[in-house]
């Protein structure tokens, strides 16, 4: 499909396409914050020791950490 579409263009074609409908549901959402280079490594060793992503276990100890302070979820 790529290589048709690399050759072709869309609006020789455009008489023949129809409207799709579909609905999306999306469950998640992603928030970046910085983290230093030296924790950073650390996380990602600790991480692997345990055999997890460094994004799971990251998660992980944020949500230890917040129900430790008590905050509400």
């Amino acid at each position: 499909m790529g290589d048709f579409w690399d050759a072709h263009d869309l609006s020789d074609y455009w008489s023949k396409t129809k409207p799709a409908h579909f609905d999306v549901d999306i469950q998640s959402e992603a928030t970046y914050y910085p983290v230093e280079p030296g924790l950073s490594e650390r996380m990602s060793r600790i991480a692997k020791q345990r055999g997890l992503s460094p994004e799971t276990l990251l998660n992980l100890w944020l949500q230890e950490k917040i129900a430790q302070e008590g905050a509400p979820r």
